[in-house]
């Protein structure tokens, strides 16, 4: 059920970001989250799209080094406490987070999305599922 997560390394210098999402925007690719990590020498860029093979195709042919990654996805309710929640469920099963970032909004307003690196994607999904913590397919992310 995980969904891909496209990661692209980009020198860190000025303009890389903006060429990135010119590439992207030129073919259509509509970005439903994305998260920046940099140094001093590179960024990565990690995100989440609606066609994710096709995305990556596009970044490799523009010469972007680019790395797909299955990711867990899952949707909190926007108020305190909710990611504490889930992170909770994952910490008692033993399972460390490596990275996450969130999003607000789509379809419902009221919602969070999370993306999440994990070690184990299929005991982290089911021991959120267990909990009732609601995961997004890829088709789901398509359609945030």
């Amino acid at each position: 059920m995980s969904i891909m997560q496209i990661s692209v390394f980009l020198e860190n210098k000025s303009g890389s970001l903006a060429n990135l999402t010119s590439v992207l925007a030129e073919n259509n690719v509509n970005i439903q989250a994305m998260n920046v990590a940099e140094t001093s020498e590179f960024g990565i860029v990690r995100m989440i799209v609606e066609e994710v093979y096709s995305a990556a195709n596009i970044l490799k042919e523009e010469g972007y080094v680019c790395k797909l990654t299955p990711v867990v996805a899952i949707t909190i309710g926007d108020r305190p406490g909710s990611l504490n929640n889930a992170i909770n469920i994952l910490n008692n099963a033993g399972m460390d987070v490596d990275y996450l970032y969130a999003f607000l909004g789509g379809r419902a307003m009221d919602t969070a999305h999370i993306i999440l690196k994990v070690a184990d994607n299929s005991a982290a999904e089911a021991a959120l599922r267990s909990k009732g913590v609601e995961l997004l397919t890829q088709e789901d992310a398509g359609e945030l």
